[in-house]
């Protein structure tokens, strides 16, 4: 008995041992980070080596694993709106300026919530949160300390108050304080990064333009205002970094740093030569700062690409090793050096991979950028996008470089211009990839992609593909502008679908494009150009007076659409084909209304559709009115073919005559 169950123990744990293999090499197979070493390590060993567990060491995963896993479980639904509406869906938007609307109020919300935090953070000391969450909590924003003293120049670092800053400064010094090293240089480097102003607090509203001498009240400081930022001589960057006793490197970095971001770009590279003077070894951000700022002290390609070269022999003799942004901002650079950008801008990414640097898509986005600058260089230039996507294909990247975000929608431009389907769904499968859609940039920056790729697609494409794109992208991902619309109208004239006309009609009215005239000629042209079955006609007909109502005899409410003759006739064409003679004779009288002249096909084509003898001579009448060449004509047609009493004979042969004479 104890030997069977010595032998029933031994079969169990024996069991139990390849169960564990197996369940490890299941969890490799599912990439959970456990190598097929560890199960030939717990693998069934013979009877004579140790029977010892070893248990394998568990797997460290971060906070967001489960949510991630999830997740990965489900697509995104095309007929939802955008996550970041979610929250109100009574308020989601229908056309391209609500979005824009929602979402300038939703950050606007945001700041102003921020704001009352921040600013009266007594009244939000308690935390109900949990766990706790420190992001949501009030910021200190005001200095707290008040006595003169480097602990006191550090808060106000922290807190990014530039002038205060250098005001405790300056007040160290008169007191005879002498402040450390480190203090200093964190001094030079908030001021050089905003430009020697305070910046603006991003739950602050810009209260005053005391430079322009005019008053905003309420509007956020935008790009074009910190453009306009320029060095100033002298300024307090300049003073502090002289008071220095000892300048180091750092202090040489910010100086040039903030010299190279706000234009003074010959004066970045006197203070470089003086740093060199000095016996001091540059840093890899000084020659970042510097070779982004070669092209704009040199005149002439060649000189500008020495320069380049010659900063990098430096980095090389004085051992700094250069990073991504290194040679990215050499490609950068290279987009201004004119022809003999190509062969260099190839030579530095080989000089990139030898270095054992990987390309980010800011890389990328400049090497096409030089490749493909000008429409002539695109024609039969597609070798170079076709190896940077075989490059970059399968490949999940994270933001390393500003310019990350313009690939995508250079690379579109690309294949827009060039008319390469093809690679243009490589580089839409590439956006897919993992995160990459985080890369894609903001919402202009959105729009700008998807718009591209949705017009390639109305190009190229067959019309059933182009309406699952269609279906796929809008309004889930973003709105399409009224070119779009033209451009899926086209792809309908193409492929001989104009009955999905109405339907289309309907998105354009819900995205807010039926107030754009070019647009609503093109699809009313659409409308009347053929003859359709009856049901077409029909839906023709309804979407035409649906048009005709946004119009209101020339004034209208909410939308600019004035009547056009074109848009009358096509209009008139459309009702007169779905056998709508009573409203298309409405049309005739705001042609009077609108003193314009219908067209003698026209007026034919309600000859054909009238029964009615007295219509009949209300039609000559009108003709005659317009004086149209065709007026006797039409009379004797009306004479010979509609059954008239003696009176309305007599009109129509008197205006007969009076048009005889008038010719």
């Amino acid at each position: 008995m104890a030997a069977h169950g010595k032998h029933v123990g031994h079969y169990i744990h024996q069991n139990s041992r390849i169960i564990l293999c197996n369940f490890e090499q299941f969890l490799v197979r599912r990439n959970f980070g456990w190598s097929a070493a560890v199960c030939q390590q717990n693998a069934p060993a013979p009877r004579e080596a140790a029977e010892a567990i070893v248990v394998p060491k568990k797997k460290t995963w971060s906070k967001e694993a489960v949510l991630q896993a999830l997740a990965a479980t489900v697509n995104r639904d095309s007929t939802a709106a955008h996550y970041m509406f979610q929250d109100d869906p009574y308020l989601t938007p229908r056309t391209s300026a609500e979005f824009k609307l929602y979402s300038l109020s939703q950050e606007s919300g945001r700041l102003a919530a921020k704001h009352i935090v921040n600013t009266n953070p007594k009244f939000f000391q308690k935390d109900f949160a949990e766990p706790h969450i420190p992001c949501l909590m009030p910021e200190t924003m005001e200095p707290r300390i008040e006595d003169v003293s480097e602990a006191a120049l550090l808060e106000r670092i922290m807190l990014r108050k530039v002038k205060a800053a250098v005001d405790m400064y300056d007040q160290l010094l008169q007191a005879g304080t002498t402040v450390s090293t480190d203090a200093t240089n964190d001094l030079l480097d908030l001021i050089c990064l905003y430009g020697d102003h305070d910046p603006l607090q991003d739950d602050k509203p810009e209260v005053e333009d005391v430079d322009k001498g005019r008053r905003r009240k309420g509007r956020p400081q935008r790009a074009i205002d910190l453009v306009k930022i320029v060095w100033r001589e002298n300024n307090n960057a300049e003073r502090i970094f002289n008071l220095l006793p000892e300048r180091d490197t750092r202090a040489y970095s910010a100086l040039i740093r903030g010299m190279v971001k706000y234009g003074a770009h010959v004066k970045a590279f006197n203070t470089y030569t003086d740093m060199l003077n000095n016996r001091l070894t540059a840093d890899v951000h000084i020659f970042n700062a510097l070779i982004s700022a070669a092209t704009e002290v040199r005149e002439k390609y060649n000189e500008k690409w020495d320069l380049i070269v010659e900063l990098l022999k430096q980095m090389n003799e004085q051992k700094v090793k250069p990073n991504l942004l290194t040679f990215n901002a050499v490609l950068k650079a290279l987009r201004r050096c004119g022809s003999l950008a190509r062969a260099q801008s190839l030579h530095t990414l080989s000089e990139m991979k030898a270095l054992g640097i990987t390309p980010s898509l800011a890389s990328f986005h400049h090497v096409l950028g030089i490749f493909y600058k000008t429409v002539s260089s695109l024609q039969g230039q597609t070798d170079i996008l076709q190896e940077v996507l075989t490059e970059v294909a399968g490949r999940s990247f994270v933001p390393q470089d500003p310019d990350d975000v313009y690939f995508f929608s250079t690379a579109m431009r690309i294949c827009l211009e060039t008319k390469d389907l093809e690679s243009a769904y490589r580089v839409h499968n590439l956006l897919n990839v993992g995160e990459n859609w985080r890369l894609l940039g903001d919402s202009f920056q959105q729009s700008i992609y998807y718009g591209r790729f949705f017009n390639l697609l109305c190009m190229m494409e067959h019309i059933d593909v182009v309406l699952k794109w269609y279906n796929e992208l809008i309004p889930s991902l973003f709105y399409p502008n009224p070119q779009g619309m033209k451009d899926l109208l086209q792809a309908l004239d193409t492929d001989n679908r104009l009955d999905m006309i109405p339907q289309i009609w309907k998105d354009i009215r819900r995205m807010g494009h039926d107030n754009k005239s070019d647009l609503v000629e093109e699809l009313l042209s659409l409308m009347a150009r053929d003859r359709h079955s009856p049901e077409v006609q029909e839906s023709f007909a309804a979407c035409a007076l649906d048009v005709r109502s946004l119009y209101k005899q020339g004034q209208v409410a909410k939308v600019a659409l004035e009547w056009t003759t074109a848009s009358m006739t096509n209009i008139t064409t459309i009702l007169l084909a779905a056998q709508k003679t009573k409203q298309a004779w409405d049309m005739l009288n705001i042609f009077k209304t609108k003193n314009r002249v219908p067209s003698e096909e026209l007026i034919d084509e309600f000859l054909v559709r009238i029964k009615d003898g007295q219509q009949a001579v209300e039609l000559v009448q009108i003709s005659a009115s317009f004086c149209l060449p065709s007026t006797p004509n039409l009379a004797q047609r009306v004479l010979q073919e509609f059954e008239l009493s003696e009176e309305q004979r007599n009109i129509v042969s008197e205006l007969e005559v009076a048009t005889h004479d008038n010719e």
